[in-house]
């Protein structure tokens, strides 16, 4: 399993425009072959990013999803620079394969 994270610092006034995004186009990812979830986390300590994670079948299947007319359209319209507190860095991805996974379940 892949899991990529995305690490966003966002000025605090763009906190609820960019939880709503996400909930306006909440399903759209689940159609993509390969998908198994998405979460996104709003920080709980002042500065911190907000992280939106993706898990998926594999590397392939995050790549099918990148390259996909869904992708394109949901990232047409992106937030304004002034929403991220980073200048020049509105994301930071990172790309881990799961190694040990747990769960209460």
């Amino acid at each position: 399993m892949l899991v990529v994270s995305n690490r966003v610092y966002l000025v605090d006034s763009y906190a609820e425009e960019f939880e709503l995004r996400f909930a306006r186009r909440a399903g759209q990812i689940d159609k993509q072959p390969g998908f198994i979830s998405m979460t996104v986390m709003k920080p709980v300590k002042e500065g911190a990013p907000w992280v939106v994670q993706t898990c998926w079948e594999d590397k392939a299947a995050f790549d099918g999803w990148v390259g996909s007319e869904d992708f394109r359209q949901s990232h047409a319209n992106p937030m304004p620079k002034e929403a991220f507190s980073q200048p020049g860095k509105p994301g930071q991805l990172e790309m881990h394969e799961v190694v040990v996974s747990g769960s209460a379940n």
